[in-house]
């Protein structure tokens, strides 16, 4: 059976050194939780773990992973990582104690609803710096904090910007001193402090030790490193972390020696996605390898084979298909095809519930 293997202890070790790391350089940091897709097993062995006290919040971008989260913890700040829509202003207040926002109607129906609940809401608001996904323009900062400031029960912390999420626009000094500067200039014109600065993320670690990250910056919202080991700057491993904290296997359901092309009439109601492989004239047949997971669970490109031997030749709703070559090697029916993951096949396949997922 197709199984995810997820090491708590090794992300938990993550944690332990991002906090050295980032205590040494003066910042906070928020631990994104998103890949682990609400998974209640894995969240109780991290986020009652002691490092976690060492963490000035856990981040979401579902409400529901936050609600596990309260009630497995209900001490622990939760920070919701998207503008909420006004369908959810009410759970955000409940199950929230921050959330990153950028539309004043919405911000007003929290304030509302936090009044209802006896609540103070904080909030940051999301700046636009260039990568065209949630953020108020700059040239209205000033409007949108004089209007915010006025209401009850909302607490404006922050600030903050994303980057390097859709467009990869990828966090510069002069992106990030633009960020502290509009901090500085909103502190100055409402003679109010401003908890947050919230500019990075995991792409951004690597530029702290390059002198990248201005001092203004103080809040970071990671992940991939804590999760994974990994910087998506680069897709390299970040300094010390571990980068085999989750790790997939998959289960050969069939091996044979069969044809390199398909017999027949080739139709266009397929709904399998094929490789193009190129052998060598004299080859007509090779091993093949069929492994039980499909398109259901994760897009099989964003997953790395361990055994560079093996070729992909293509995949289904439900199996995939590789190439052996002329020699099985040592794959039979019942041995295991090994992987690695990033961060789009990792959160694809802990939200499959047709995957196994081992927790250590």
């Amino acid at each position: 059976m197709a199984t995810l293997t997820i090491n708590t202890k090794k992300i938990i070790d993550n944690i332990q050194k991002l906090n050295l790391y980032l205590s040494e350089n003066n910042i906070e940091w928020t631990l994104v939780t998103k890949m682990l897709c609400g998974h209640k097993e894995v969240f109780e062995n991290i986020i009652t773990d002691k490092s976690i006290k060492n963490v000035h919040s856990i981040g979401d971008s579902r409400i529901s992973n936050l609600k596990t989260i309260k009630e497995i913890s209900p001490k622990i700040v939760t920070m919701y990582l998207k503008p909420p829509t006004l369908n959810q202003v009410k759970n955000v207040i409940k199950y929230t104690d921050i959330s990153l926002n950028s539309s004043f109607k919405t911000i007003e129906k929290l304030n509302t609803e936090a009044e209802k609940q006896g609540k103070k809401h904080r909030i940051i608001v999301m700046i636009e710096m260039g990568e065209l996904r949630e953020g108020i323009l700059r040239e209205d900062i000033l409007i949108f904090y004089e209007k915010i400031f006025k209401l009850k029960n909302i607490e404006t912390i922050g600030i903050g910007t994303n980057l390097g999420c859709m467009y990869g626009v990828e966090p510069t000094y002069d992106k990030l001193i633009q960020l502290s500067l509009y901090a500085r200039l909103i502190e100055a014109r409402f003679n109010k402090k401003l908890e947050l600065i919230s500019g990075g993320s995991s792409i951004t670690l690597p530029l702290i030790s390059k002198g990248k990250v201005p001092k203004g910056i103080n809040h970071f919202r990671i992940g991939e490193a804590a999760l994974l080991g990994l910087s998506p700057l680069n897709n390299k491993k970040f300094r010390n972390l571990s980068t085999s904290t989750i790790e997939f296997n998959a289960d050969i359901l069939e091996l044979n020696k069969k044809e390199i092309e398909p017999d027949g009439i080739i139709g266009d109601g397929n709904v399998g996605h094929t490789s193009d492989l190129e052998f060598d004239e004299d080859i007509k047949k090779t091993y093949r390898c069929i492994v039980d997971f499909g398109q259901l669970d994760v897009d099989v490109n964003n997953l790395q084979l361990k055994d560079k031997k093996l070729q992909l030749v293509g995949t289904t709703s439900d199996m995939t298909v590789y190439d052996l070559g002329k020699d099985k090697g040592k794959y039979s029916v019942g041995s295991q095809v090994h992987y690695m993951v990033n961060y789009t096949s990792t959160t694809r396949l802990m939200n499959s519930r047709y995957i196994t997922k081992k927790i250590i």
